[in-house]
């Protein structure tokens, strides 16, 4: 991501009268295209990625309604995405309101679609009736086949607008195969719209994660994605529900109980599915769903999930003695530490918050959820009370060593280490007080410290050299965490406290940057500073606040005519364009190789810089990678390395 200045022009003066003229009324799905932001929550990667959701979510409603068997996803070699499902197929009859077809009311209108009343779906993710509207409207071509009692139907639109009639036609682009059930069913295929996204480079493991994820949650469901760009291809198929999914999460590390602790249930229409198993580290993962869809905001389910957990195992603590009379009750973060957990509820009215459907809100479901898991999983701790007693001294050294943090921070936190309010002397802070201005470069070692404190822009760009590697927190608990001097000047840096104190209104940085050697070392330190971000400081990332800087890797020098590149891709490229000319070429590994100047004109320079923003496309594959990197299984790293070494572009 390349990061530029911009310029913040005043507002003309506002002159003349407000009268009805000044009202516009968008029609159709202009509105769609004026503000897709609204409706797909960005026009970056993310929402790209989110016009397949939609599709996809609409044919997990028909597996969900016991119809749908198979799910193919096709990207395509000149962009167009196809997604097709061997379910009912969209109706095509006449719609009494709208006095088009059925297949033409649920393209082209917003909030049209079957899943309002309850008759064709019991259970449906896609409850607003604006994702397949939304996807064509931001599309420059979309189509639509619908596989009905024999016969084939098609429609075409061009961003939200009908371009053909439905008509019955003879055969299809994509006709189904054979064994993959009745042929029946609808196919959608679509080309984003290059005028309003601003990238249309689909991410394959990305795609390949949400539809894991999916095939996880509806049971019995076929999902094929094939991507032809590539020639990749992966197929899901599991029947064992979220505990095949707690299993895969859990598959590089140390459990304490062979199987993961599942419940399902019935509950006034209402399907509750959860799956628990502990492993011997310190963070959490808990993910929870309703109707398929990723609720990463949490909700009622999740808050009745967690209460029911907390209350349990105080209860069996108490009643095994493990819990003596005067210890205090195990807290809901002592009961999470190591705890591998996924909840997925499927309901007819789940309420939802906004079109992104991040959040939960029925509060019924708390109840409903917190009484299904307390009765199973006391009835578990009980038939097992071997891997109970494993799961409840967990919980009595997590609460121990939580106590023991609890005093490292009140200690530090009267030093005022903690929260900004006293300044690290090794930062060169910048003078502008603004954060949303400010950005703070946190640099490998002294001499690049220097190099980078003698080229900044003092205005805007603060500088903090940290001494060495910092610890790895994916291995240390919180109290040792706190006692590492580094990251304590980090964390009084960026003055935007920590833990449950953590308040990013307070942070002095919009853009934290990590700026490190290109080289192995400066691999391992970026990577220590990502996990300690990742576990300690998610909201700052999900902000859009933490960027990694590119600094070249190389100089070329032609005369006196010298060219930086930053890749070997780079280098390759510019050693074809001068043919049999002679060049110099010099390799830095360290930023203190550079002059301060260089350092400017290459790596600092809003104007000509590179800066990759760090987003978190899944939290859950990012919790495995860093598990499986910086945790304490050696044989996971020692896999990954052997199946990504020769991919290696890092010199030793």
């Amino acid at each position: 991501m390349a990061a530029r200045k911009t310029q913040v022009k005043k507002k003309p003066a506002q002159n003349g009268e407000y009268t009805a003229k000044d009202i516009q009324v968008l029609e159709g799905l202009e509105a769609v295209r004026r503000r897709p932001g609204m409706y797909i929550g960005s026009t970056d990667s993310r929402g790209l990625h989110h016009l397949i959701y939609e599709i996809v979510d609409n044919s997990i409603d028909e597996a969900m309604a016991g119809i749908c068997t198979h799910i193919w996803i096709n990207i395509q070699k000149d962009g167009h995405v196809l997604v097709r499902d061997n379910g009912r197929g969209i109706p095509i009859g006449k719609h009494p309101k709208t006095g088009k077809s059925a297949l033409e009311t649920v393209m082209t209108y917003l909030h049209a679609g079957g899943k309002f009343g309850g008759g064709a779906y019991k259970v449906s993710g896609g409850l607003h009736g604006v994702g397949a509207s939304v996807v064509n409207a931001l599309s420059s071509e979309t189509w639509v086949e619908v596989h009905q009692k024999g016969k084939i139907y098609r429609q075409e639109y061009a961003r939200g607008k009908v371009t053909t009639k439905l008509q019955a036609v003879k055969s299809s682009k994509y006709p189904y195969e054979n064994g993959s059930g009745p042929q029946t069913g609808s196919i959608t295929c679509f080309l984003p719209d290059s005028e309003v996204f601003e990238t249309l480079d689909y991410d394959f493991q990305t795609l390949a994660q949400r539809l894991r994820e999916v095939a996880y949650l509806t049971k019995g469901v076929w999902i094929q994605f094939i991507d032809e760009r590539t020639d990749r291809e992966v197929n899901f198929y599991f029947e064992g529900g979220v505990s095949s999914f707690v299993r895969h999460l859990n598959h590089d590390r140390e459990v304490l109980h062979p199987r993961p602790i599942y419940v399902d249930r019935e509950v006034d229409d209402m399907n509750i599915e959860a799956a628990i198993q502990y492993n011997d580290g310190f963070s959490e993962a808990m993910y929870s769903f309703a109707n398929c869809i990723n609720t990463i905001d949490g909700g009622s389910h999740l808050t009745g999930f967690r209460s029911a957990l907390t209350r349990v195992l105080n209860d069996y603590g108490r009643k095994s003695k493990q819990l003596k009379d005067g210890d205090a009750n195990l807290t809901g973060e002592d009961t999470r530490e190591g705890l591998v957990a996924v909840i997925s509820v499927k309901l007819g009215e789940p309420q939802f918050e906004g079109q992104t459907k991040t959040r939960l809100g029925n509060p019924e479901v708390k109840g409903l959820v917190e009484s299904a898991i307390a009765e199973e999983l006391g009835a578990y701790l009980e038939e097992h009370p071997s891997e109970a007693r494993k799961i409840i001294d967990k919980c009595v050294i997590t609460s121990r060593a939580r106590e023991a943090a609890r005093k490292a921070k009140d200690l530090v936190v009267r030093k005022g280490l903690l929260d900004g309010s006293n300044l690290p002397g090794k930062l060169a802070d910048c003078s502008d007080r603004e954060p949303e201005n400010c950005e703070l470069y946190i640099v490998e070692g002294p001499s690049a410290g220097g190099s980078a404190k003698a080229g900044r822009d003092r205005r805007f760009q603060a500088i903090l050299p940290l001494r060495g590697k910092i610890l790895n927190i994916e291995k240390a608990r919180l109290e040792k965490m706190l006692s590492h001097e580094e990251l304590r000047v980090l964390i009084s840096a960026m003055g935007c406290g920590f833990g449950e104190n953590l308040d990013l209104e307070k942070l002095r940085y919009h853009r934290v940057i990590i700026m490190t050697d290109a080289d192995v070392d400066g691999a391992h330190i970026r990577t220590l500073l990502l996990t300690f971000f990742f576990r300690y400081y998610k909201p700052l990332i999900d902000a859009g606040y933490l960027y990694i800087a590119q600094p070249p890797l190389y100089k070329a020098q032609l005369g006196k005519v010298g060219t930086w590149l930053f890749s070997d891709v780079e280098l390759e490229k510019y050693q074809k364009s001068k043919g049999d000319k002679k060049f110099n070429l010099q390799r830095y590994k360290g930023l203190g190789e550079m002059n301060a100047d260089q350092l400017w004109d290459t790596t600092m320079d809003p104007e000509h810089r590179t800066l990759l923003r760090v987003d978190i496309e899944s939290a859950m594959e990012a919790d495995l990678i860093f598990s499986q990197l910086m945790g304490e299984e050696v044989a996971p790293r020692k896999k990954f390395i052997q199946a990504h070494a020769a991919q290696a572009t890092i010199d030793a």
